[in-house]
């Protein structure tokens, strides 16, 4: 069956509205009184929560619940032995030193709003002291590389004259036609509004020309999604760019009239949620709340982790979760069947646990007010009952990865500087046949996280380039493979001291053409079926990266606490919604503190 459902294409029709800080909370004040009654009972009726998975998002919801609804008794199931999820942070003992090993997400970028809402869980946790920050006009920051197609080539960005760029563009093959590209944009013709939903490939490919989404955005998005452009959805991945295109019918004349206007888009969730960060961090007289200084501090940075690994967030949020008496955490139990029990006016959730590696939670059914499930879609989907199934959310597919850590004692041995280099899917087969995603130089990119000096480099591979692989490198190929790609493009032919290899199978969700689509069929059979009971949040929804899970968390505990029945997928329905801000006004209360 075919999943990929029409909307009317009216729901491309955008909210133009001017929204600022004050009308929202005078809306808010309002608003208050006639909703009191009707959200204190519902908050009455969330008491047992249980939520599904212990990855980042599954421990990051179950602490904003148990703070913003601190007498709900709160059960956190994991099937696997550890938590955590995709957050792999190891110490390896090196000679007199130690050396930190990622096998997942290694830092994280201190974005608005996504960033602020994991910075500020990182003050509430109390280990901002415990954040390493690399500078915006460190070598990482500013040095970043796309192989093509036999050497390294510098990306524009910080740093990068006129003269440099006119050059790059004028030399390099990589950029041949991308200047043509993007000047002939403005000319070409808009997609048909009844067009719901295309490629990023595709998309990009009909506005600027194939040179800028094979060789450019195909090696950006290796580098978030480990995706095929061609797959993946621009309405989902590029809403801005979709709007633009959509709205003013190019998306050149879009980014320009934004601002000449000084008018940005934003999704109107992000603006609400800006708002109430606002209120959370800043007192009545706008003086930042304790901590809050570090947070700004740490914001001016071009990315962040942590002394010890991003694994260091997830250890912290085990540790306060276990410390909090109304939460009880259950590792190696895993749930084979969900469904509800329609007993009006007081649904429940029914959850069905084959089996459990914890000796205090015995195999059986157990009852709950609410179930919030980050578990991926096509886990979630396969433990419903047949009455109560999911099948949109079958159709999102995943990729595997292949991530492999080397470790140098030569701290020189890098032939540049920089975060690392991404690899197009333009490249010729003879400069990948491993099928590489990317390079990271940790050393460079993580700098004061060890104590032994050397050199420390990431290899990605796989992804889409191995969907339909019968099977996969082993770790002894997958590092062999790994040192052929780096004598081949680096000429690093030394041997390394460590080599640490993971394959994370089925780690990254694809949102293939349709995503946003399927996700609006999705929060309406989780409100028919779930009757507000099930919530869904995590990286199979609305944004792979850890700041998005993270964000998601907070989104569904507050929705809870303020009694709404949630999805967690509510943004979907009715098409995006956006308003226009100034962005230096919308930040002024975050970047000029009365403190």
């Amino acid at each position: 069956m075919d999943f990929r459902y029409k909307i009317n294409a009216l729901e491309i029709l955008l909210n133009q509205c001017y929204a600022t800080l004050y009308c929202r909370r005078s809306l808010r004040r309002r608003n208050f009184a006639s909703k009191i009654s009707t959200n204190s009972l519902r908050r009455q009726e969330v008491t047992d929560i249980a939520v599904l998975g212990g990855g980042i998002t599954g421990l990051a919801s179950a602490f904003f619940l148990s703070k913003e609804l601190p007498n709900a008794r709160i059960t956190l199931y994991e099937g696997s032995s550890r938590l955590g999820g995709w957050l792999h942070s190891k110490q390896i003992d090196v000679g007199n030193g130690k050396v930190v090993f990622e096998q997942g997400p290694r830092n994280l970028r201190p974005s608005i709003p996504n960033g602020l809402v994991t910075l500020d869980l990182t003050r509430q946790l109390g280990i901002t002291h415990e954040v390493l920050t690399t500078s915006k006009d460190s070598f990482a920051a500013q040095n970043r590389f796309l192989y093509y197609p036999d050497h390294l080539v510098r990306m524009p960005g910080p740093g990068t004259s006129i003269w440099q760029l006119i050059s790059m563009l004028l030399r390099e093959p990589v950029f041949k036609g991308v200047l043509r590209g993007f000047l002939g944009e403005p000319a070409q013709t808009r997609r048909i509004l009844s067009l719901s939903d295309e490629s990023i490939g595709s998309f990009l490919s009909r506005r600027f020309g194939s040179p800028v989404a094979d060789n450019i955005v195909s090696a950006v998005l290796h580098g978030i999604y480990a995706g095929d452009i061609y797959q993946l959805s621009a309405r989902s991945i590029l809403p801005k760019l979709w709007l633009y295109e959509g709205q003013d019918r190019s998306i050149m004349y879009g980014f320009g009239k934004a601002w000449s206007e000084n008018a940005q888009p934003v999704p109107f969730q992000d603006s609400t949620v800006m708002a109430e960060l606002q209120e959370k961090l800043f007192d009545s007289e706008g003086k930042p709340l304790d901590g809050v200084e570090r947070l700004q501090e740490i914001q001016k940075s071009s990315v962040f982790t942590f002394k010890r690994g991003i694994g260091q967030l997830a250890d912290s949020l085990e540790s306060a979760l276990k410390a909090n008496p109304n939460v009880q955490v259950r590792i190696g139990t895993r749930i084979d069947a969900l469904s509800l029990i329609d007993d009006n006016p007081n649904p429940k959730i029914q959850l069905g646990i084959a089996k459990t590696g914890d000796t205090w939670c015995e195999p059986g059914d157990y009852v709950y007010s609410h179930v919030l499930s980050t578990l991926p879609g096509k886990t979630l989907n396969a433990i419903t009952r047949p009455s109560n199934s999911l099948p949109p959310l079958s159709v999102t597919p995943s990729v595997t990865v292949m991530v492999v850590n080397l470790f140098y004692l030569n701290p020189a041995l890098l032939p540049v500087h920089g975060f690392g280099y991404l690899l197009p899917r333009s490249l010729p087969f003879e400069q990948n046949p491993e099928r590489a995603l990317g390079v990271v130089f940790d050393s460079d990119a993580s700098i004061g996280q060890d104590s032994m000096p050397g050199t420390k480099i990431t290899v990605m591979l796989g992804g889409h380039w191995w969907d339909g692989w019968p099977s996969y490198p082993d770790d002894e190929e997958g590092a062999y493979m790994a040192k052929l790609i780096l004598a081949r493009h680096l000429n690093i032919t030394e041997e390394p001291q460590i080599v640490r290899v993971g394959l994370q199978k089925e780690c990254i969700p694809q949102y293939t053409v349709g995503h946003n689509e399927r996700m609006a069929i999705v929060s309406a059979m989780l409100k028919t079926k779930f009757k507000g009971r099930l919530t869904v949040a995590g990286n199979s929804y609305t944004g792979v990266g850890l700041n998005d899970c993270v964000r998601a968390a907070r989104d569904v505990a507050m929705g809870l606490a303020r009694g709404e029945r949630r999805t967690g997928l509510e943004n979907f329905v009715g098409g995006e919604k956006w308003v226009k801000q100034d962005p230096k006004k919308a930040l002024e209360w975050w970047h000029s503190s009365k403190g």
